[in-house]
Order: C-alpha cells, then structure tokens, then sequence
C-alpha cells in the first residue's frame, strides 16, 4: 500500500466525515469447560434443531459442518424501503441455553438457532428486514482458521445482496474473529459482530439488546467502509485493537490506547471517529488479503510465544519444528523476552521463520525489530498473530510482510 496524505489506516475525527437448515457442532460454554474441574454441573440439553452430524473426513475424524448457502433476498425484502441485514451466526454465549433463567454462568453454549433468536427480537421491523444464515453453532474457540477463511467468504457473498452482515459469535476469541475479517472482508457494506456475556435465556441478559443493536448499527450503514466494526453493550469498536478485558462483565470490550468510535443510545448512533479507509471511497480502502486470490490450505502456521521470568527457548524450538512459519513474542514490558527465548528466535530466524514483537502488557506500543524481527506496534500479540498470518499466507518475502505490518498494522497519522 502507498503512503497517503493521512498515514496508515489511522484513525479520524468523525468530524472528517460528511434458517435454513442448521448446521451445528455442540460446544461447552466458558463456564462449561471449567465446570468439570470444580465440580459442577455444565450440560443442558441441546435442542434438535441445532445440531446435525458431523462429517467424517478421510482420515476418521470428525469435523463440523459449516453452512455458506446464503439465502437468497426475497421478493418482498426488496420491495420493502428498509435495508436488507442478514445475520450470520456462529453460536457463543449469545445463543446460550441456561440451565434456569437466573443461571448467569451454568449454560450451553451455541444451543438456541439464529432463526428462532431473530425471531424474539421485538421491533425488529422498524429498523431492517432481516434473514438469517446457520454458518454455525459452536463456542468461538471451536473455529479454525479454515472455518474463518469459509466465514469472511461468506460475508463477502452475502453483501453481494445485502445491504449490511452481523455476525454473531462467543466472545472469547471475537477479537480475533473480527479482525480476521476486517482484513480479508473485500466489500465496503457494513459487517457489524456481536455476542453477549450473558447466555440468551437468562433474566437480564445482554443478549437481545446486543443483537438487536447490531442489526440496528448494520442497517444504518454508519460504519460502511469502516471494515468489521464490534458492537457489545450498546459500544462500537474498530476491529482492529480491540480486546476482551474481563471474563464476565458486560462492558468487557475495550480499545486500549485508542478508546471506542461510538456508541448506540437506542434511536441515536454516534460516530465519533473513523479509520482512514472510512475515508478514501467505495473500493479504495479493500484490504490486500483477498481471500479469493489463496486457498484454505495456502493459510500459514503462526503461533504465540509468551515471556516471562527466566522463560526457556523451547516454546519457539518447538513451534519452528512444526513448522511455524511466522512466530509472534508476547514480550515484557516494551517487547522484551528472555535470554533463552533470543537464542531459540536467532536460530529460527536462521531457519526463515518471521517474527512479531508485542508487549504482554495489555496496551502500549512496540518499536525496533531487525533481522527477521518485526515490530507490532500496539497489537496485541493475538491480533498480531491474525496480521502476520495473512502477510505470511500472502507473501514470503520479508520486506512485504514488514510493509503490511507498516500499514494495516500501525494505526498512525502523518
């Protein structure tokens, strides 16, 4: 990407600016994958018509189905004045079933379909005409990154005809699900993602509102251009730097540094900052990594090295031995990491591996880099992963990988 006037995908003052059929994989809530270590009860019964089998690949093994058949828009949705939003779920605490309705952290995740959800939202006729695509219904962490390379497709293909995509998703890695389609989401339409902390049928939940309210930000078309907005407790923001910060609080989504773009006060959506792309024009801001350009298998091998006190080298031994191709150090402080890990990094930068330098911290930036070394700026270290894998599956010459790293990665103005 060249330079331009503004920098990198910086960030500007909005001023600046004039079911189909299901197809499911059960998966445990957060509190469910714990449950078992303390004792305590985590199953509820899956209804039916959320799950269907797995496929059985060559090898054995099962995998789970993900549905891309996106339905067609109807006849009376393009009739109708209101903008057409299709929901994309992926399963997650937002479609939990709980145990009783005042069990805040005993539930099933990935339990209720999307068509029935979308189909308790009240109202939801003064904002959008609305349909629903079952990708699927699993906790978040479930997805591999095949299954995110069929997901960000499926976007794309939906905004052929849609007016704007919400995606629906557990909230556990949602950060890195967002930015993986902030990056290769090739359309200019609005792709709003939401969850909850609270599972579905619970008193209280944040549920409804949080996908009531991102079909609401999708349907406005405020954050056309803007790449893959994150919309929870009624606060949108950027993709990129976005982090979960609490493992049960509502308000758990934050933007170190760089704070939220806006906010939703139930008629009223403001924006009050943009990314650059906002700003260039319909298919001037496209993301480099075109998923159509690579296949499923083209995706490369990143991993998260983590540093702490006297931490040894085997971490990045053994990943550059699986075959890692790009590696990513979650250093102390400003990026720093042990004696150990340095010696096992210069052998595997000898050996071709790239790597990214981030902080643990949980905000500030990084500077530097040098030979096969990349600074991530203030990435996080599972953000950064998403970008060095893309560059990596799009190039394997260092220099372009740092450029992208330069421009997609630094949010800067000039």
């Amino acid at each position: 990407m060249e330079k331009r006037k503004f920098g990198k995908w910086s960030l500007i003052h909005a001023s600046a600016l004039t079911a189909l059929s299901l197809f499911a994989a059960p998966a445990g809530s957060v509190f469910a994958d714990a449950a078992a270590a303390n004792g305590m009860t985590a199953a509820v019964t899956t209804p039916a018509a959320a799950t269907s089998p797995a496929t059985t690949t060559t090898t054995g093994t099962t995998t789970p189905v993900r549905n891309t058949a996106i339905p067609p828009v109807t006849d009376a949705d393009k009739a109708s004045k209101l903008p057409n939003v299709l929901v994309i779920a992926t399963g997650g605490t937002i479609a939990g079933q709980s145990v009783d309705q005042t069990s805040f952290q005993n539930y099933k995740a990935g339990s209720i379909p999307i068509a029935q959800m979308v189909s308790e939202l009240p109202d939801k006729q003064k904002i959008a005409d609305v349909e629903t695509l079952q990708f699927g219904n699993s906790g978040s962490s479930a997805y591999s990154m095949a299954d995110l390379y069929d997901l960000s497709k499926a976007v794309d293909e939906a905004l052929k005809s849609y007016d704007g995509v919400v995606v629906t998703s557990g909230t556990d890695t949602m950060e890195e699900i967002a930015y993986f389609l902030d990056l290769t989401v090739q359309s200019d339409k609005p792709v709003v993602i939401t969850g909850s902390m609270r599972p579905w049928t619970v008193v209280g939940s944040d549920a409804k509102a949080n996908l009531y309210n991102a079909i609401k930000l999708s349907a406005s078309g405020r954050t056309a251009s803007f790449g893959t907005v994150l919309m929870l407790n009624d606060t949108i923001n950027l993709a990129r730097g976005v982090t979960k910060t609490n493992d049960y609080r509502v308000d758990t989504f934050e933007t170190p540094m760089l704070g939220a773009v806006g906010y939703i006060d139930e008629t009223t959506i403001r924006i009050y900052r943009a990314p650059e792309r906002a700003l260039l024009g319909p298919g001037k801001g496209k993301p480099v990594f075109d998923l159509a350009k690579i296949k499923k298998s083209d995706l490369a091998k990143t991993e998260i090295a983590y540093s702490y006190q006297d931490a040894g080298g085997e971490a990045i031994e053994g990943f550059t031995a699986a075959g890692a191709k790009g590696i990513v150090t979650a250093g102390t402080g400003a990026g720093g990491i042990s004696s150990a890990m340095s010696k096992a990094r210069s052998k595997a930068v000898e050996q071709g591996v790239v790597f990214v330098t981030t902080t643990r911290t949980g905000s500030g930036s990084v500077y530097g880099g040098g030979k096969g070394i990349i600074s991530g700026d203030n990435l996080s270290p599972q953000q950064a992963r998403i970008l060095l894998m893309l560059c990596l599956s799009f190039s394997s010459d260092f220099e372009t990988v740092k450029s992208w790293f330069t421009t997609y990665g630094v949010t800067e103005i000039e």
